[in-house]
């Protein structure tokens, strides 16, 4: 069985989708751009700022649910560029406690909203 996990200090889906899904001991959260939740603007005035901005979003969510960044096993994130690759790991490297989750990094064609990043997770309680 599975819950789902909603939260205004997070941005709010732009689609039919939730921002997170507990299914037993894993959490997972929806692709998060940078969205300010309480503006609904695009953060985009820095790669670092926007990914500052994702992970805040996505961490917003995991406390909602009751969890933190520790619990995260698996990062996937999205860009519209890999030239803007170091910059994001630069930032993402500030914002997640280490020992880091497992990662991947894809460039692909477009995001939501015209977004330049977009990050999502999974948690597990057994972190």
């Amino acid at each position: 069985m599975s819950s789902r996990i909603d939260t205004d200090q997070a941005a709010q889906p732009v689609a039919a989708y939730s921002q997170a899904v507990q299914a037993g001991d894993l959490l997972f959260v929806s692709g998060q751009i940078p969205l300010n939740p309480q503006t609904n603007t695009l953060i985009s005035s820095s790669m670092e700022s926007a990914t500052a901005q994702c992970i805040a979003n996505a961490e917003a969510i995991l406390k909602a649910a009751g969890w933190g960044l520790n619990n995260v096993v698996k990062v996937s994130v999205f860009l519209t560029t890999m030239d803007d690759y170091a910059e994001m790991d630069a930032a993402y490297r500030k914002a997640m406690p280490p020992p880091f989750p497992a990662r991947e990094a894809v460039a692909v064609m477009a995001l939501p909203k015209g977004a330049r990043v977009e990050i999502s997770m999974i948690a597990s309680k057994a972190q």
